[in-house]
């Protein structure tokens, strides 16, 4: 699987409010989404990451679990991405298998970046860029770490908070492989319109290299 594009993380929907957005992101060029949900309720939880399952094998789209090693391993997702506090890489490697996609938040710290590289991560994302109302108070990243990191990561980067229509192509051309855009995305008006636009920049950019 390619770690390239628009990575769609997912908003507070659930049930069939949810699957239809993440299906409208697909049909508008959607490439890596990530379940992230704060909820207590477990059985919703369940219950959707199933659903976003079977909707991601569908379209070929690599499904990842935010946090949760245990959710990811229950209903074969491709993957989890971990903060510097939910759990080792190595532990996800071991539970999860040799092919799964682990990803791990970096925010401005090259060194983490190439620490997780060390022990095994399939990415690496680099964040808050920008002003985030999922998480206002993210320690804010640069573009000369993400340009370092660049220079200096053989795994894929992605870019994360804040990211917006006007603001992603900045991100692209200085090194990210992905961005990952949750409010801009799932609570856009059209949002297969607004996917596309997105994933027009990638490949905008890349013809310009």
């Amino acid at each position: 699987m390619k770690l390239q594009g628009l990575y769609g993380i997912t908003d507070n929907s659930t049930g069939k409010i949810l699957i239809k957005k993440v299906t409208q992101a697909i049909h508008g060029g959607l490439s890596i989404l990530q379940y992230r949900s704060k909820a207590n309720d477990y059985e919703q939880r369940l219950d959707d990451a199933l659903s976003l399952r079977e909707l991601c094998c569908t379209y070929h789209i690599p499904l990842i679990i935010n946090d949760d090693i245990t959710l990811a391993k229950l209903i074969y997702a491709d993957g989890v991405h971990l903060g510097q506090h939910d759990g080792s890489i190595q532990e996800a490697r071991r539970q999860l298998g040799h092919s799964a996609i682990i990803g791990l938040s970096c925010y401005n710290h090259l060194h983490l970046a190439l620490q997780a590289q060390a022990q095994g991560a399939s990415y690496a994302a680099f964040g808050a860029f920008f002003n985030s109302p999922t998480k206002p108070h993210a320690p804010a990243a640069s573009l000369q770490t993400l340009r370092m990191a660049k220079q200096r990561l053989n795994i894929p980067i992605c870019s994360i908070g804040g990211i917006t229509l006007d603001n992603a192509e900045q991100l692209i051309d200085n090194g990210s492989d992905m961005v990952a855009v949750i409010s801009n995305l799932f609570s856009a008006n059209d949002i297969e319109a607004t996917a596309k636009q997105f994933s027009r920049q990638f490949s905008t950019i890349a013809a310009s290299h």
